[in-house]
């Protein structure tokens, strides 16, 4: 179990606190909350796991990360994107998007348009997972400024 799942998922936080650095993000404790929103992101993905398509399980990874950014953007009084795209980075599926140029180089068309499609899908889950949270928040709130109205 600990190497199935936690550390995993500290490996997720790892390499967000690195994109911490990265984005320029100084203080202290918006570091660790934004790199722990890469180990949940990571975690959720995990425990998606047993639903079968891997684009379901990034696209359930993404819908807690933009919660989890918009709660976090609330109590810092911050932009919600310093958190979104620090932990989003154990997401983006780089592996995919090099396989797809390998195969590319190589002339396999067919493994580079299997590839190519399969990243796209992840990418596009990703994108709409986030636009979700964001539009379901934005609507909260003018719903919520028009009724003090």
């Amino acid at each position: 179990m600990l190497t199935n799942f936690w550390l995993p998922c500290f490996y997720a936080t790892l390499a967000s606190t690195g994109f911490c650095i990265i984005f320029n993000i100084r203080r202290p404790k918006r570091i660790f909350f934004a790199a722990l929103g890469g180990g949940l992101a990571w975690a959720v993905y995990l425990l998606a796991a047993p639903v079968g398509s891997d684009l379901f399980q990034y696209f359930a990874a993404t819908i807690a990360l933009s919660m989890y950014a918009e709660v976090m953007a609330r109590i810092f009084k911050c932009p919600a994107t310093e958190f979104l795209l620090v932990a989003l980075i154990p997401l983006v599926p780089g592996g995919g998007i090099y396989h797809t140029m390998e195969y590319c180089i190589q002339g396999d068309t067919s493994a580079f348009l299997e590839t190519g499609l399969h990243t796209l899908g992840i990418a596009a889950s990703l994108a709409v997972g986030i636009l979700l949270v964001s539009s379901a928040v934005r609507l909260y709130q003018t719903v919520k400024v028009m009724k003090r109205r």
